[in-house]
This record gives C-alpha cells, sequence and structure tokens, in this order.
C-alpha cells in the first residue's frame, strides 16, 4: 500500500472514532426563566469537567411564559425538556398535576440530600404523600431593601427601622411633592401592594391548610390589605408596576425608601438596575419580626424524557454541590437551597454594594427562621384572586374585608369543582 493511501485511511479511521466519540455524548434541554441562564452558565465549567459526556443545552424563555409552555408540554406529553426548573408560585400546580418523576425512587434517592436542603424549601416540593416532584435549586429569604442615605439625611438609623409604624412615620416625611403639582414625588414604597403581600406570606400557611380549606380572609390578608390601603391613603404609595422604566428609575433617583423583596432582587440592584448608587443601600430583616420565603426555583424531570439519567446528574449537581451553588449565588443572586453552602467564607465578605454590610449571612440566618409551608394546586390561581382583590381595594376604594370576603367566595367556588 502506498504512503499516501496508508495516510488517508489512518485520517479516515481518526475521524470514525472522533464520530464514535460525538455520537456517544448525550445532549439534555434544561427549560428556565430568565436569570436562572446566567446563573447555569456560570456552573456548567465544573459540570463539564465531572461529566464530560453530557452537553447542557439552556433554553430560556420569559418567565409566565416558560411555564406555561411547561404546563403545555406536560399536558401533551410531547417536546419536554429534560430538566425543568419551577418558580415557587408554580410549583403547587405541577407538585398536584404530576408529570414528573419521583425524584425520592431509585435511581435518584433524593431523600439522602433531604438533611442538607432548607427544610421550607424541600416541602414545598415535596407531595403531601411524600413525593419529591421537584429538587429545590435556591430560596429567596424575604428581605427590606432601603437607601441609608435617605434614612439619615432624616435623622434616622437603620436600628431603628424595625417595625411597620416606624417605616410608617418615616415615609411621611419622606414623600413630598417637590415640583409643586400637587402629587408627591418621593414614596415610602413605589407599590403598596408589596406591602400587603409581605404580610400575606407571613405564618405557616398561605392559601389554604393542609385539610385544602380557603384561608383567605383571616387576620393575615386583613392586616395586609388594610396596610396597604392605609399607605395608599396617605400618599406613601408611588404606584409604580414592578420591572418597569418607572420602577428602575426610582430606585437609580432614590426616589423611594424601601422596598420588600426577596434577596434575589439585590443581584437586579447591583448588576443593571441601579449600579451607580453603590454604598447607599442596606438590606434589613423585614419589619415586626416577619421571616417570609419571597421566590425561589426547584427543578424537576418531566416523565416523558428520555434521558433520565443525565438530567439527574444535571440536577444533582446543581443542587447538592457547594460550588456550582455558589457559582450560580455570585452570577445571579440565586441564594443557595443547599445549606452547607452557607459555612463558606463568601457568607462572611463584606458587600460594597451594601456599604459593608455582611448581607449574605444575614440573608442565610433569616433563612433558618422561615417556616415550613405546605404548597397547594390552586396556589396561583388563589394568588391571582387575592390580587385582583387588592386592587379593587387600592383603586377603587373597595372595603378590605368585604373584597376579602368576595375573594374567599369565588377561590372556595372554583376548588369546589376541581378538587
Amino acid at each position: 500500500m502506498k504512503k499516501s493511501k496508508r495516510v488517508s485511511l489512518s485520517i479516515l479511521v481518526l475521524m470514525v472514532m472522533i464520530g464514535a466519540m460525538a455520537f456517544g455524548k448525550t445532549t439534555i434541554d434544561v427549560a428556565c426563566f430568565p436569570d436562572q441562564d446566567s446563573g447555569f452558565k456560570s456552573m456548567l465549567e465544573g459540570f463539564n469537567e465531572k461529566y464530560p459526556d453530557i452537553e447542557v443545552k439552556i433554553k430560556v424563555n420569559g418567565f409566565a411564559e416558560h411555564h406555561d409552555a411547561l404546563l403545555t408540554q406536560i399536558a401533551a406529553g410531547a417536546n419536554v425538556p429534560d430538566v425543568a426548573t419551577i418558580e415557587i408560585g408554580y410549583i403547587g400546580n405541577f407538585v398536584a398535576k404530576g408529570g414528573f418523576v419521583n425524584l425520592m425512587d431509585a435511581p435518584y434517592n433524593a431523600g439522602q440530600y433531604k438533611k442538607n436542603i432548607v427544610p421550607y424549601k424541600w416541602a414545598q416540593g415535596t407531595t403531601k404523600d411524600g413525593r419529591m416532584v421537584a429538587m429545590p435549586l435556591d430560596i429567596a429569604p424575604g428581605t427590606l431593601y432601603t437607601r441609608e442615605d435617605r434614612l439619615n439625611e432624616m435623622g434616622y438609623t437603620i436600628e431603628d427601622m424595625v417595625t411597620v409604624d416606624k417605616w410608617l412615620e418615616a415615609g411621611l416625611k419622606f414623600s413630598q411633592d417637590l415640583d409643586g403639582d400637587g402629587k408627591n414625588d418621593r414614596w415610602l414604597v413605589p407599590n403598596a401592594q408589596d406591602l400587603a403581600t409581605m404580610m400575606i406570606k407571613s405564618g405557616e400557611e398561605r392559601y389554604f391548610d393542609k385539610e385544602g380549606k380557603c384561608l383567605v380572609g383571616n387576620e393575615r390578608f386583613i392586616e395586609g390589605f388594610k396596610l396597604a390601603k392605609k399607605v395608599k391613603d396617605l400618599g406613601l404609595d408611588g404606584g409604580i408596576g414592578a420591572w418597569t422604566n418607572e420602577w428602575y428609575e426610582a430606585f437609580k433617583n432614590g426616589t423611594i425608601l424601601m422596598q420588600p423583596s426577596g434577596a434575589w432582587l439585590g443581584g437586579h440592584l447591583k448588576n443593571w438596575m441601579a449600579p451607580d448608587t453603590a454604598g447607599k443601600w442596606k438590606a434589613l430583616n423585614l419589619p415586626n419580626g416577619l421571616y417570609i420565603n419571597w421566590g425561589g426555583a426547584f427543578m424537576g424531570i418531566p416523565e416523558r424524557s428520555d434521558k433520565k439519567e443525565a438530567a439527574w446528574k444535571f440536577i444533582e449537581y446543581a443542587a447538592t454541590n457547594i460550588r456550582p451553588q455558589l457559582e450560580q449565588f455570585e452570577a445571579s443572586n440565586i441564594f443557595p437551597a443547599w445549606m452547607p453552602s452557607f459555612e463558606d467564607p463568601m457568607f462572611e465578605e463584606e458587600s460594597a454594594f451594601f456599604g459593608g454590610q455582611k448581607v449574605r449571612k444575614q440573608w442565610a440566618e433569616a433563612a433558618k427562621n422561615v417556616p415550613v409551608i405546605q404548597t397547594d394546586k390552586f396556589d396561583k390561581m388563589a394568588e391571582t384572586i387575592v390580587n385582583s382583590a387588592l386592587t379593587d381595594v387600592l383603586e377603587n376604594d373597595r372595603d378590605p374585608e368585604e373584597a376579602l370576603e368576595e375573594a374567599k367566595r369565588l377561590i372556595e367556588r372554583r376548588t369546589r369543582r376541581r378538587r
């Protein structure tokens, strides 16, 4: 055989071997919503080091669009991703409807990780009979962001701000009509609805108890609705919708005094919403000793996925290892659900954006105090009805208790037919 032919044959063999190696690689689709994609991308290097035979394709969609598409895919049993992320507001629906593998079963055996997952998140991804529909990825301890410089200008310190009444007092001093048009140009909070949400999220139950009884209209809801209405009536509410240009400008310009939210908002403030305001913010525990969950996500494997083994490796790596949990935290402020992560030196670091605060340590302590809350398949529906009732109170001067009574009747009527 001539030398040129031998070289050509060697090249052909090499190409076949490379092709065989390529075909031996498993590709999984990971469907997520915005912010999670940057978090996942931050940990891919480590995942690829451990699993070079698995290629990960991250498919991101708008928040609502992602969940709507996922519901449709699961119901149809077609075009499902191999790994699907689910936000806390939707998890109850997926827990109840099924369509996902039980991660407590072999070969997943997720139960081995329970002791190291934040308890309230573990409960939210689990059914009443003990099946785990989705593994907790991140948590969102509730926190309150405030412009410390604005507080100091009025003679307050962050140590003063521990009650709702104190915030109302400060809000009355802060909210002003600066241009003389008869309308305030500075406010306590962008939208009073957030204060009602803060009150509603407190406690060990949300919209339903463990037996499915509707709780809408109890003390939490009444207190939240009345607080929001009071803030609105006092002119302390900017009436500014979240994720709007006006909302972003309020943070940049310091025309709002405080914003209750989840820890995740800190990443947005720092990275793109108001980076030039570094050093002016502080993150405080919520007033009146409230400890709540405000967001967070889970990862599940649809039953129709044909790459379940590789999908589980991705979930297991992302959710049960310190390195990827911290990489996601640094990239997108996605707060770890994996409690061993809390012992990392990162949590002792001071945040320049928050004026030298050890905000990560503070959030970790807050997370430990959040009570376990059982999810319900009708949570999202109830939330929509309650928010509509609150809008009626704030915009049409509806009586809070009357609005809540009507909301409860509507929720009970809808759930009665579908339980």
